[in-house]
């Protein structure tokens, strides 16, 4: 797989292979255009100024002396001849009559319009433009007047300047190379730092972060690198934490189990302590056994699709079944479950995921209440959705604990959570069994006050 500075490199290479083509093309046009043309154009000029000189007749003498006399003074070659075969006679360099004057060519003098040639000529090494201009009488071809011009090759109109200019294009060339291998390997550094970072994070470093020197492509791209190796960082954090607090979790009550049951077993036990024993043995397994059913149920839960059936409940059925299920609950603390619902709400959502979400956070607020105290569940109809807002007058939860709630495993009290057996992620379960519902959680609090959760969800449509 090829390097980008090797791709950079042949796409500039081939670049100027291009541009030297270009430059070939252009010279030679730029040679026919400005050279060759112009040449002729003098030379039919010229012709045809001498053309007037000629009086309808024959072609005379004097004439022909000064037709030769202008050629000893002019930079191109002219004679004046009566008969086109006289030519050879003239120049220094064989000429085909035929070829020179075909009958189409003849045709073209007899009109009055001149002919131009050119061709290789061996004599001079080079290519030869020649102009024929007639001179006519009456219809009849009295004699010509030949100029020809042996034309300079590209390499000697360019030869006074031919030196310097490779001495320029090389300096150019290595001016260039260094410029272009600099530019590269300033393009392709912060490519350079993104890899090695790349590998880095591949290693397990999670902490690598790559410099943002600027605003293009490149710079967005390390920008959105750092983002995600940031993101990769906290949830690899997390994930340590997740497992750690699990295993801590875990611990406290497999000691008890274990350390209870091996003194049972060693006779440590006296028969009037084993039934408290294998109490605090079964209780320390049913918290076992909550704590797995949550981390399953929040597995579940964040692998789920989100795009889940949703389909129309009635609100105030579904919070009267939950306050009777935690009726007996809320009994052991004479705590009253008053519930002010509009009959008239129907919700779309899934009724097991629904009554789940008000049994935790009902649950909490009966745990977190001072005893003889009320828990008020109310739920109306706000902006095309329902608001559902239940309220304690317990302990609160402190200001800067309020923002971390929803976290798992995540306790406010935590000395008081292991003693009712709270396990922190009643509200990590709820928070994403609302995002399935469409709907969105809000907390408030005020220590010992009392807190206030409001969840809303969408209702059913007309």
């Amino acid at each position: 797989m090829k390097k980008i500075a090797t791709r950079i490199w042949l796409l500039i290479f081939a670049f100027l292979i291009i541009t030297v083509v270009f430059m070939y093309v252009l010279t030679n046009f730029l040679y026919q255009r400005l050279y060759v043309q112009d040449t002729e154009e003098t030379m039919v000029e010229v012709g045809l100024k001498l053309q007037t000189m000629y009086n309808n007749g024959k072609v005379t003498d004097e004439f022909i002396a000064d037709i030769e006399q202008f050629n000893d003074y002019s930079n191109l070659n002219i004679f004046a001849v009566r008969n086109p075969r006289e030519l050879s006679a003239c120049v220094p360099f064989d000429i085909d009559y035929e070829t020179l004057i075909g009958p189409e060519e003849r045709q073209k003098l007899l009109s009055g319009k001149y002919v131009q040639k050119i061709g290789y000529e061996p004599r001079f090494d080079r290519q030869l433009i020649s102009v024929v201009i007639p001179l006519v009488d009456q219809n009849r071809l009295e004699g010509i007047i030949y100029i020809y011009f042996p034309l300079a090759k590209i390499s000697e109109l360019a030869n006074s300047g031919v030196i310097l200019l490779f001495i320029s294009a090389f300096i150019f060339l290595v001016v260039a190379s260094y410029l272009i291998y600099k530019g590269i390997r300033h393009i392709m550094r912060p490519l350079n730092d993104l890899q090695r970072a790349v590998e880095q994070m591949s290693h397990g470093n999670y902490e690598t972060r790559v410099p943002v020197n600027s605003r293009d492509e490149i710079g967005k791209l390390s920008s959105t690198f750092n983002k995600m190796a940031e993101s990769i960082q906290l949830e690899d954090e997390a994930q340590k934490t997740f497992l750690a607090t699990v295993s801590h979790e875990l611990r406290t009550p497999i000691s008890y189990v274990k350390g209870y049951s091996e003194a049972m077993q060693n006779g440590i036990i006296t028969e009037s302590q084993k039934e408290e024993t294998i109490q605090l043995i079964v209780r320390e397994a049913n918290r076992m056994e909550r704590l797995t059913n949550e981390l399953l149920q929040l597995a579940r839960t964040e692998n789920e699709q989100t795009d889940i059936a949703l389909y129309p409940i009635p609100l105030g059925e579904t919070l009267r079944e939950v306050q009777k299920i935690l009726t007996h609950q809320a009994d052991k603390k004479n705590i009253t479950l008053h519930v002010d619902v509009d009959d008239a709400l129907i919700i779309e959502a899934d009724e097991v995921k629904l009554k789940q979400i008000f049994i935790n956070i009902i649950e909490n607020a009966i745990n977190y209440s001072y005893e003889n105290s009320i828990v008020e569940i109310v739920a109306v109809e706000k902006t095309g959705s329902a608001l559902i807002t239940i309220k304690d007058y317990g302990i609160g939860i402190p200001s800067e604990d309020l923002a971390h709630v929803t976290e798992r495993f995540y306790r406010v009290n935590k000395a008081r959570s292991r003693a009712d057996g709270g396990s922190g992620l009643g509200l990590s379960i709820v928070e994403q069994l609302l995002k399935q519902l469409q709907g969105s959680l809000e907390i408030e609090s005020v220590v010992e006050k009392g807190t206030t959760v409001k969840i809303q969800l969408p209702l059913m449509e007309d």
